[in-house]
């Protein structure tokens, strides 16, 4: 199958470009309104963006906040600041709770009951049982389309000890990541180098 541009909207591109696109890993934004109203929710359109200085971002598309953005967005251009927390396995179904569209008034670590803890820098709460958070303050949010895309520069960053390599290493099997692949979300637990010869050319 080829597709050209003017042939796309014949077909989901959404779910094309979503199942090509994996695994992907799961940015659990916490931020505050300036009102002190917490919020919770994932992105799986998140990378880093840079290494000096470090810079996180994610891609958020609209909500139904009465700006038109998600909730997050409209949290981030009001403080400047925001939480980037990684999904551990035990915390995927919570993580899938505060996931929904809830109204802004309502607090996603109340509603999926998820413990939080201050941050060091920033307003926003972190995800007190992360193996890791990184606190952020907005660097600039860049309209892509109907989206939003947020990059943050890191601040503060909280690992948990018992994930801690020496020279300064995240040990992968203790972290247990959770991916997003298409709808579904997968295991991230087996790792190879290369070239390896058990793969074939």
């Amino acid at each position: 199958m080829i597709l050209n541009e003017d042939e796309f909207p014949e077909h989901n591109m959404a779910k094309l470009i979503k199942g090509a696109v994996v695994p992907r890993a799961i940015a659990w934004v916490s931020s505050i309104d300036k009102d002190g109203m917490p919020n919770l929710a994932p992105f799986s359109f998140f990378t880093v963006a840079s290494m000096d200085p470090i810079t996180l971002c994610f891609s958020a598309g609209p909500g139904n906040n009465e700006s038109g953005f998600k909730d997050t967005v409209a949290n981030i251009k009001e403080t400047g600041e925001f939480v980037v927390n990684i999904v551990s396995e035990d915390m995927a179904n919570k993580m899938y709770e505060s996931s929904k569209n809830y109204d802004p008034e309502e607090d996603e670590f109340a509603r999926a009951d998820i413990a939080s803890a201050p941050s060091e820098l920033v307003r926003a709460p972190r995800v007190s049982d992360s193996p890791v958070n990184m606190e952020c303050t907005l660097d600039r949010i860049v309209e892509v389309g109907a989206s939003r895309l947020i990059l943050g520069r890191v601040i503060c960053y909280h690992l948990k000890d018992e994930i801690e390599m020496d020279s300064d290493k995240v040990d992968p099997h203790k972290l247990k990541p959770v991916g997003r692949m298409a709808g579904d979300y997968t295991y991230v637990r087996d790792f190879y180098k290369l070239p390896n010869p058990d793969l074939k050319d």
